[in-house]
């Protein structure tokens, strides 16, 4: 919910998953949130990042790090389009 100034008013706000676009709800204690930084031609940091969020199911089967990688591909094609 926001207000009439546009400022977010709600306690919790939930994330989805990037793997399986599920809700990832409060009580999953095992969902991570990743932050890949963006590289410039050089191999230097470029002060931007790209966020994904694993549920704890994904972790939980062993798919995480084939999620992230696959998540990661089609993020560097996009942006570089």
């Amino acid at each position: 919910m926001q207000n009439d100034e546009g400022v977010s008013m709600d306690l919790y706000i939930p994330r989805k998953c990037s793997a399986t676009n599920w809700l990832i709800t409060s009580k999953d204690h095992a969902s991570v949130q990743i932050n890949i930084g963006h590289l410039d031609e050089g191999g230097r940091y470029a002060g931007q990042f790209s966020t994904f969020a694993l549920c704890g199911f994904i972790r939980a089967q062993g798919d995480a790090d084939s999620s992230v990688d696959r998540l990661w591909q089609k993020k560097r094609v996009e942006a570089r389009q």
